[in-house]
């Protein structure tokens, strides 16, 4: 996984140290990392910051349902980075 995501990532749930140590691609936005609207909101506005318009997890969010957004993982953010940054 991509350093920079585990730091937005904690950056936006204002996270303890140590706590992206716990992330792995399959942990859930929402059942596992407990992300909240308000998180969720300022993580995809630091996505957007940081990685450009193609990085747009709130477009991601608005197009899928509701069993969808409870399983969307990290490995689904990853893929919201561009190419180069992915690797």
């Amino acid at each position: 996984m991509h350093p920079e995501l585990l730091a937005l990532l904690a950056e936006a749930a204002g996270a303890p140290p140590g706590w992206a140590e716990r992330i792995t691609p399959g942990s859930r936005l929402d059942a596992d990392l407990l992300l909240d609207e308000c998180e969720l909101a300022a993580l995809a506005r630091l996505l957007r910051e940081r990685f450009g318009s193609q990085a747009d997890l709130a477009g991601l969010r608005a197009g899928l349902g509701l069993a969808a957004l409870e399983a969307l993982t990290v490995a689904d953010l990853q893929k919201l980075l561009p190419g180069e940054v992915r690797a």
